[in-house]
């Protein structure tokens, strides 16, 4: 029998066992599928979009492929050799079916945060894969030393955390300077990076770098610094730096990634005290907006023979079904996708017992509950091209302003300099699509600050984690 073959190009984010769970569920899927034939190829993280331009250009590329979340631009960007879009939306793929080659369609049952943040104009274009949002972390021993009985959830409350364990700890909190925290926190503050609604509502055409909420953040975080609260390490982002102040008990508390949870966790244990997780803390004094998340998805290229693209929509529901789901969010600590998984979780006490993993789908579920609306939370990540670019633009300003820089001023020039990255990305993508090292670029300073969970893992160890 003459098998059908799906290309399935997904990013291998090198952390032990990562590739080895993918693997794993082609076999599964191939055995209820035996017609089918999955061949599963991994990409580099920082050079995966690149990867997968070249093989498109040279009239090959996968059926599915993995695109980092503010990559999203650039998937809509590329074109086939014809000139037609690359990839077709997989919800329109779908077509409402609540099934396809007998496995249940997933795509209704996405966490609506998770959901929102790879939709477009409505329609939800790829398939979230891996998720993350980002969270406070806590040394409860250096808490309650200072009579701090909760985690601060808001900027006043993070000040008086910060007053009390002055005489605690070192410094009182950090956390690593890179661009997704500046959209979480003006997700949460309301604000926007660019036009035409963050980029939602069509192509934008101006970034804007020093609004209002990005300015009252930058002038909070100087103040905390300039009074000794928070701790820079100096470098950008330096993931594996603000982790060590955390481990060696430097610092009370830590904003990072969802992700790190486990690590965080871990460093607790070899350095003998307790660890919490809660919610990114955020400006009461402003209706609160949400979180955003961050991670990859999954992409459907257009144009496929009917049995590949039916088989490729079969696999995306099988990766994501409520126990696979749930399985490669405690393999992994990345959020669970759908809301069956996050009850089979709960149904199983996984949360109960990991209570750390409950803090980020409560985060990223917080702004319904909290302003008593239902649906979709309306905070939805900048698309954009060039973020990484921009980001670092973001990033290189808010050193200077942390080195005595005027916020104002210097976030005014970084919209300039932003500004001609998002200039230059158009320009490129009218020019056949995407293809310019920049626009397809993941992190500018890859080279010198590389993050991957064994730098965590390399700390842990470091710090006599077992």
């Amino acid at each position: 029998m003459r098998k059908t073959v799906i290309d399935a190009w997904v990013s291998d984010l090198t952390f032990p066992g990562y590739m080895d769970r993918w693997h794993r569920l082609v076999a599964e899927f191939e055995a209820r599928h035996p017609d089918l034939e999955v061949r599963l190829h991994g990409v580099g993280f920082f050079t995966g979009p690149a990867e997968i331009a070249e093989a498109i250009a040279a009239g090959r590329g996968p059926a599915i492929a993995e695109y980092y979340f503010y990559m999203a631009p650039v998937a809509r960007d590329t074109l086939a050799l014809d000139g037609s879009p690359r990839y077709t939306s997989v919800e329109r793929a779908v077509g409402g079916r609540t099934e396809i080659l007998g496995e249940p369609v997933v795509l209704g049952d996405v966490l609506p945060a998770m959901r929102e943040q790879y939709t477009y104009r409505g329609d939800l274009t790829s398939m979230p894969s891996v998720g993350t949002t980002t969270l406070m972390y806590a040394n409860t021993a250096l808490l309650e030393r200072a009579g701090l009985a909760e985690l601060p959830e808001t900027w006043d409350e993070v000040e008086a955390a910060c007053a009390a364990l002055g005489g605690v700890s070192p410094h009182a909190l950090t956390w690593p300077n890179h661009g997704m925290l500046y959209q979480q926190v003006l997700a949460t503050r309301g604000g926007l990076l660019c036009d035409a609604d963050n980029g939602r509502a069509g192509r934008p055409e101006k970034v804007e770098l020093a609004s209002p909420q990005m300015l009252a953040f930058a002038r909070w975080w100087k103040g905390l610094h300039d009074a000794g609260h928070h701790v820079s390490t100096g470098k950008i982002p330096d993931w594996e730096g603000n982790f060590r102040l955390f481990a060696e008990q430097d610092v009370a508390l830590r904003v990072s990634s969802s992700n790190d949870v486990n690590y965080m966790a871990e460093a607790g244990k070899a350095g003998g005290f307790g660890v919490a997780a809660g919610r990114l803390p955020y400006d009461a004094s402003l209706p609160y907006g949400g979180n955003t998340v961050a991670g990859t998805s999954l992409w459907l290229a257009d144009g496929l023979p009917e049995a590949v693209r039916e088989g490729a929509l079969a696999f995306l529901q099988f990766v994501h079904n409520p126990v696979n789901a749930a399985e490669r969010h405690k393999g992994t600590s990345f959020l669970p996708i759908t809301r069956t998984a996050c009850d089979l979780l709960a149904e199983e006490g996984w949360f109960a017992a990991n209570p750390h993993h409950k803090a980020a789908v409560e985060q990223i579920d917080a702004y319904p509950a909290r302003t008593g609306l239902t649906g979709t939370p309306p905070c939805r990540g900048a698309l954009f091209g060039d973020f990484a670019g921009n980001q670092d633009v973001m990033t290189r300003a808010m050193a200077d302003v942390l080195a005595g820089a005027d916020p104002e001023e210097r976030f005014t020039a970084a919209t300039i300099e932003a500004q001609l990255l998002l200039d230059a990305y158009h320009a490129d993508a009218a020019d056949g699509g995407p293809s310019a090292p920049t626009s397809l670029r993941i992190e500018y300073f890859r080279d010198a600050e590389a993050y991957s969970g064994a730098d965590l893992e390399n700390v842990v160890q470091l710090s006599g984690a077992e």
